[in-house]
Order: structure tokens, then sequence, then C-alpha cells
């Protein structure tokens, strides 16, 4: 990973960190990883290195807690991945996210740069 930007390696390691049966958000990662701003270029590392990286891409949600995927066929095997860890997802597709949000494990205060 080393010819990767700090950002995208500190993304990666987030979603690898979900840990099975809660989410995160696209903005909650990018902000981990040192970017506030940055939740679109999450989507676009997800859509991108999920497989080479084998990333629990399943395990992040829009800020809504709502799987946002165009494909029918994608977002129903997000939905029923995130099932068979024992999330519930609504019949419109959305997660619950004072149930499932994981974010204990993550400071705040703490300094967000790549070790």
């Amino acid at each position: 990973m080393s010819n990767l930007s700090p950002f995208t390696v500190k993304v990666i390691a987030t979603i690898k960190d979900i840990p099975a049966g809660k989410v995160m958000t696209y903005g909650q990662i990018a902000r981990i990883a040192g970017s506030p701003r940055g939740a679109r270029q999450v989507v676009r590392i997800l859509h991108s290195m999920s497989k080479s990286h084998q990333l629990p891409w399943h395990r992040v949600v829009d800020r809504k807690g709502q799987i946002v995927l165009a494909d029918p066929f994608a977002k129903e095997e997000q939905s029923l991945a995130l099932q068979s860890e024992g999330v519930t997802v609504s019949a419109d597709g959305i997660v619950d996210l004072t149930e499932y949000l994981y974010a204990e494990s993550f400071d705040p205060f703490e300094d967000s740069s790549p070790q």
C-alpha cells in the first residue's frame, strides 16, 4: 500500500476495523481518515478497492443509515450481508444508527493521521 495516499491507507484500515454487526458512515470514515469533507472520496475508494483489499464494504452506509447503492442487486446483496451479521435493515434499506453505528473505539480528539 506504499503508493497510496495517507488518507486512502487510513480509509482502508478504518473500514477493515468495522466489526461484524456494526456499520459506519462514509462521512465518519472520512473524518477519522483526516478529511471531514471527504465522504465522496470514501465512496470512490470503496468502489475501486473493496475487492483488492477485501474490505467489508457492506458495513458502510450514508449518514442517515441508508443503503445508497443504485443497483438493486447490489443493494439487496448489502442488505442480506448486514442481516447475516445480525443487523436489522428496514424494508426501505435503512439501518438504525442508534443501535448499529460503530463509534466507541474512536476518540474524536485522537490524532487521525496514519501511523
